[in-house]
Formats: C-alpha cells, sequence, structure tokens
C-alpha cells in the first residue's frame, strides 16, 4: 500500500488527504492545529464558482495612488513593510499585465469549474449539507458608475465562462436584502456561488470523514518534517510517523517551510480580518460592499464582516484600520448591532505572484509533493487541487493541463 504525510489539515490538505485515502492510500494528516482553524477557518465561506479570473494586481496610476494615499479599503500597508513584500509584489504587478492574465486566467478558470463538484461530492459523503446554502451571494454597488461598471464586467464573464448573474435594481436589492437600509445603485447576484454558514465547520466534517475512512489525524509540526532514506518523517503526538511521500499543505508557511529542501517561492502575503455581530436582523445571503471593501455574511457564529488585503508578514502585530473603516460603512447599509468578540480574528491568504497555486512534484527533491497558494481561494478550490494532486501520485489521467501550476515555473 502506497503511504504518504499530508501536512496542513485546511481545506487544501483535508481534500488532498481525503482523494488519496479514496485511492486506496495509507495517510496521515498532520497539523498543530485541528482541522479547519487557520486561513480556513476565517474566510468568507464562499465556494466562488464565479471567481474564474484570478484577482490581479491594480495596474492603472489612479488606482495605484489609491492605494499607495490610503483612499482605498482593498489594501492597507505600513510603509516600512514595503521592502519585504517588493519583490514578490512587483512579480505580481508583472504578471497582471491584461495580457498575461488573460492567459493565466484561461488556466485558473479549467480549474474553478471543477469547484462545486468536487465539493459537492465530500459535501454529500460528509453529510455536511446544512452548512450549504447554494443561492450566490450579491455585490452591492453604491454609484451608477460603479453598478455599469460590475454590470459590464458580469455581462464579459458570462459569455466567455458562462458564469450565471443576475443585475438587480435598487428596488430588487432592498426587496432581496430588506434588512439593509437602502438598495443603492443596484447590484449583481453571482447566482453559482455556494455558501458556507460555518467554513471551519465544514473543514471539520471532511475531516470526520477522512479518519472514518481510515485516515489518521495527527497534531504535529511540518518544521519537523525529514527525509528518511527513499521516505519521509515527521514528529507527531503519536511520536515520528513515516511514509513513502508527504505533501506540503501548510497554505502561508508552506514557501518558509520549503527553503529547506532547496526552493525558493516567492509569496505575496495577503493578511484578511473578521469579527461578528449581533445583528437584530440577518442577512439573507452575503453581500459584498463592492466600493468599501468588506463582505457582510450570514454566519453561525452572528453576521460577519471579512476584510481586504493587509500586505503584512505572519509576526507582523495585526491592525484593524481596514476592519474599523469596514464597520463603519457597513453601519451605513446595515442594522450591524453589537461585535460578538473581545478580539477579531486574523490570517494570512498565501497567493502567488502569477495568481496559479503551486501543485505538483517538487523539481529539488523526490517524493515530496507541493499543493499551496490559492490566494483568495483554497477554500473554493480546495477539493479539486486535491483531486488532481491525488491523480498525479496515482498515476491517473488528469483531464487537465496542469503545466501552468507546476513547481519548477519558479
Amino acid at each position: 500500500m502506497k503511504s504518504a504525510i499530508v501536512l496542513g489539515a485546511g481545506m487544501v490538505g483535508v481534500s488532498t488527504a481525503l482523494a488519496l485515502v479514496d485511492r486506496g492510500w495509507q495517510v496521515a494528516l498532520v497539523d498543530r492545529k485541528a482541522p479547519g482553524q487557520e486561513t480556513s477557518f476565517g474566510n468568507a465561506g464562499i465556494i466562488q464558482a464565479e471567481a474564474v479570473e484570478p484577482y490581479a494586481m491594480p495596474r492603472s496610476i489612479g488606482d495605484l495612488l489609491d492605494i499607495a494615499l490610503g483612499r482605498t479599503n482593498d489594501v492597507h500597508y505600513a510603509l516600512s513593510e514595503l521592502p519585504y513584500h517588493f519583490s514578490a509584489l512587483i512579480k505580481y504587478w508583472w504578471y497582471s499585465e491584461s495580457g498575461r492574465h488573460r492567459q493565466i486566467s484561461a488556466s485558473w478558470a479549467k480549474l474553478i469549474s471543477q469547484a462545486t463538484r468536487t465539493h459537492q461530492a465530500l459535501i454529500d459523503r460528509a453529510g455536511a449539507d446544512n452548512l450549504v446554502r447554494r443561492a450566490g451571494f450579491r455585490v452591492l454597488l453604491r454609484s451608477r458608475a460603479d453598478f455599469e461598471r460590475e454590470a459590464a464586467d458580469a455581462r464579459r464573464k458570462h459569455e466567455v465562462y458562462g458564469v450565471g448573474y443576475r443585475l438587480l435594481s435598487p428596488e430588487e436589492f432592498a426587496a432581496e436584502e430588506p434588512a439593509l437600509k437602502a438598495g443603492g445603485a443596484g447590484g449583481v447576484h453571482w447566482t453559482d456561488a455556494w455558501t458556507v454558514s460555518d467554513p471551519g465547520g465544514l473543514v471539520a466534517a471532511y475531516a470526520a470523514l477522512f479518519e472514518r475512512e481510515g485516515g489518521r489525524l495527527l497534531a504535529g509540526d511540518a518544521e519537523t518534517l525529514k527525509r528518511e532514506g527513499r521516505g519521509w518523517s515527521v514528529e507527531t503526538s503519536d511520536g515520528r510517523i513515516e511514509a513513502e511521500t508527504a505533501v506540503l499543505a501548510v497554505g502561508p508557511w508552506s514557501s518558509e517551510v520549503t527553503r529547506r529542501y532547496g526552493h525558493a517561492f516567492p509569496m505575496v502575503y495577503k493578511r484578511g480580518y473578521h469579527a461578528h455581530y449581533r445583528s437584530p436582523q440577518p442577512l439573507n445571503g452575503p453581500v459584498m460592499d463592492a466600493d468599501n471593501g468588506y463582505l457582510l455574511l450570514p454566519m453561525r457564529l452572528g453576521t460577519r464582516i471579512t476584510t481586504g488585503a493587509h500586505l503584512a508578514r505572519q509576526t507582523t502585530p495585526p491592525s484593524y484600520a481596514q476592519l474599523e473603516r469596514a464597520e463603519a460603512r457597513a453601519r451605513e447599509i446595515y442594522d450591524l448591532g453589537p461585535r460578538i468578540e473581545a478580539r477579531p480574528w486574523h490570517g494570512t491568504r498565501p497567493c502567488m505572484p502569477d495568481m496559479l497555486p503551486v501543485i505538483g512534484l517538487s523539481h529539488k527533491v523526490p517524493g515530496l509533493w507541493l499543493n499551496f497558494g490559492h490566494g483568495h481561494q483554497g477554500f473554493t478550490l480546495g477539493p479539486a487541487s486535491g483531486e488532481v494532486i491525488a491523480r498525479m501520485m496515482s498515476g491517473e489521467a488528469l483531464g487537465l493541463d496542469m503545466t501552468p501550476f507546476r513547481p519548477e515555473r519558479y
């Protein structure tokens, strides 16, 4: 029987471990925390079938000036930290050129197209349908010019990729979300997306399925991973375990861990924040306030606000400026209620400069497989990328060209 150690119990790692168990592998899933308690816990909980193009870096002078001068809530940074991020950001800017972005999107869209199918299979098997709502989410636009821009983009994505959408007038938006104080200038309803009321809970349900099907879930640290002869070992709560192969799926920590094996993966670290509120009237579904860089989401724990990107190292202390601005703007349109937690959550999205995850066999070390760098879409793409890397490891036909995702591109 083939054996593997999968490092990382977020959506990507859990899905990878399950896909290997399904193919008859002996698998140990190892993480410092319980499944779904890092980035997979704190995201927006949207399986984004409409996200057929990865988030490009703004390139126009106006947009860059807005970021530099702090006139947008989409991006936050500290000037003193920019030297640390400079090399990866320059690469990100280069890949975001329109022609390159189109080529990247062509590969990205093929992987995204597998998202709901692969999630549905796991949802059914895990008995987690109660966590999932298949009604899409809405984007609120506050000005007519922004509405026209977003409407044109929705039409284009529908024509190119077949993405489902509806345009909503201010009256329609208000009728569908009566808890909002106003319908703005209208909005876009992305109809193909699925939403999850407890993202960490869905990962935990998949992890429980993994254990029921014979997988081992162990506490341990990826930093203890070692090459042992022709195989691998890691220290765990059950002692040292060994396997023929290892899969690294530790999200934003992957770049640092792989340095020990001769890799130099650049990564754009985009931190996000969330807080929950005890709202008197819950929303019917998620609402993105596109002009102000945040999402309002009805969750099991309360109404969640998630923020845009804070360019910050893992060790940088939290800065709640984006969350505070988002909360102030949210209260203009919604009776948010009091905040529930004493301290907001924060976590880091692992973004590669070319916006594509790293999926495949290390070209530096035999037997080390890599599955990380999904950016804003690890929660969406976990089952799809888990299935494809399990096929690679098992010598099966892939069904799509994975060349653009190969590790050796860096």
